[in-house]
Order: structure tokens, then sequence, then C-alpha cells
């Protein structure tokens, strides 16, 4: 997988191309990495859809999910990073006003909880949240 030439080369199908047999996604490659760069975080969110932090690889994880289970001071700012482009962008730009509300706060305590179990339910809880306000935005 020659990532540079799929930056570059933007006009194919994403998901058939960012997808290894793992079905890992850069985004999940970087966020499962003992290191993660927030540098080349920032290069992946900007130059690929936002859904593609949603996809789900082999293991039904998001790239998320690595962040939330591999709790670093590192990894919060990450998932900070990942978590603001993946829900606020997408909501900043629907109808539905009052998920700032409820988004921002729920986002907030996931990030300062250090509870593992508890960050992960939260994580959970955060996906359901968008899910919802993506169907009311669908239907308005």
């Amino acid at each position: 997988l020659d990532l540079r030439r799929l930056i570059e080369n933007k006009e194919e199908a994403v998901e058939e191309v960012l997808v290894d047999k793992f079905g890992m996604t850069p985004h999940h490659v970087l966020c499962s990495a003992g290191e993660a760069s927030s540098e080349l975080l920032e290069v992946l969110i900007d130059k690929f859809p936002y859904y593609v932090l949603g996809l789900k690889d082999a293991n039904s994880k998001r790239a998320m999910d690595y962040l939330v289970t591999n709790w670093t001071q590192e990894n919060k700012l990450l998932l900070q990073t990942a978590l603001q482009s993946w829900t606020f962008g997408r909501l900043e730009s629907w109808c539905v006003k009052p998920w700032r509300t409820v988004m921002i706060p729920l986002v907030n305590t996931l990030l300062d909880e250090d509870d593992k179990d508890r960050r992960m339910t939260m994580f959970v809880e955060t996906c359901s949240k968008l899910k919802q306000y993506e169907n009311v935005e669908a239907t308005s």
C-alpha cells in the first residue's frame, strides 16, 4: 500500500484502495502504533473523507478504538483531534442544533476519563449519539 500515491490520487474509491486485507486503513495503522504521530494524523484527516475514521477493521474496531484502549497523554490528544474531525466537523454543517449541548460535554468527559472500561463505554455512547444525529439529519 503506497500511502503517498493514495494521498496524491484521491479520485479512486477510498474503501477499495485504503483498506488492507485486515480491514485496516492508514488511520487504523497509525492509531494502533505504539507512538502515533499527531502530524501524520492531521495529514490523514486533511486528505481523506471524515468517514474513513469511522470504518471498522476485521476486528470491528474503528481507528479511534485503538486510541481509547491504549490510553496515554499523546493518544488523548490524538483522540481529541480525531473526534473533532469525525463528529464536530460534520455536525457543524447540519441543521441539528441541540447537538452542542449533548456532544461537547460527552466528548470532554470521555477525554477526561481515566478508567479504560468507562472510557470505552463513553466512546460507544458518543458513536451512538452521532448516529442518532445522522438519522435526524437524514430525515430532515
